[in-house]
């Protein structure tokens, strides 16, 4: 055990989150996400929802203030009439911890998979909304 360390961030995936570099790209996943979306590195966190894991990460993890976009979403397929609210939920959580960068895009669900199988790492999880998926970009400390 560490002090401040939340418990929820895992012996695993603090150590990705060290390894990470500027640029380098963390999904999180929810509890659908297919097999095919994933890159080598995946950090399972079964059981434990999106929100809190987030929450987490961000205290130690810079959003990139260089790029248009450090956060994307898996966009709504077209014709699915849903409106994610978990989407809100995670703006107010990276406003906690962002002052700057906090600006998000939301790409299509195909572009998401293949963007998401290049990331440096997926965090899986037992995320149950629909369309909860998510990228942050990794920033540098200034």
């Amino acid at each position: 055990m560490l002090k401040g360390i939340p418990p929820i961030l895992n012996p695993e995936l603090l150590k990705v989150l060290m390894e990470m570099g500027h640029g380098d790209e963390l999904v999180f996943a929810d509890g659908n996400y297919p097999r095919f979306g994933h890159p080598e590195r995946v950090i399972r966190c079964d059981g434990h929802s999106i929100e809190p894991l987030l929450d987490a990460v961000l205290q130690f993890f810079p959003l990139d203030g260089y790029v248009s976009f450090p956060v994307t979403f898996m966009a709504v397929v077209e014709g699915d009439d849903y409106k994610p609210e978990i989407w809100d939920r995670y703006r107010k959580i990276i406003k906690k911890h962002e002052l700057v960068h906090t600006r998000d895009e939301a790409i299509e669900r195909y572009a998401f998979y293949k963007r998401a199988s290049e990331a440096y790492a997926v965090v899986t999880t037992g995320e149950s909304a629909l369309y909860a998926n998510i990228i942050l970009k990794k920033g540098v400390i200034a």
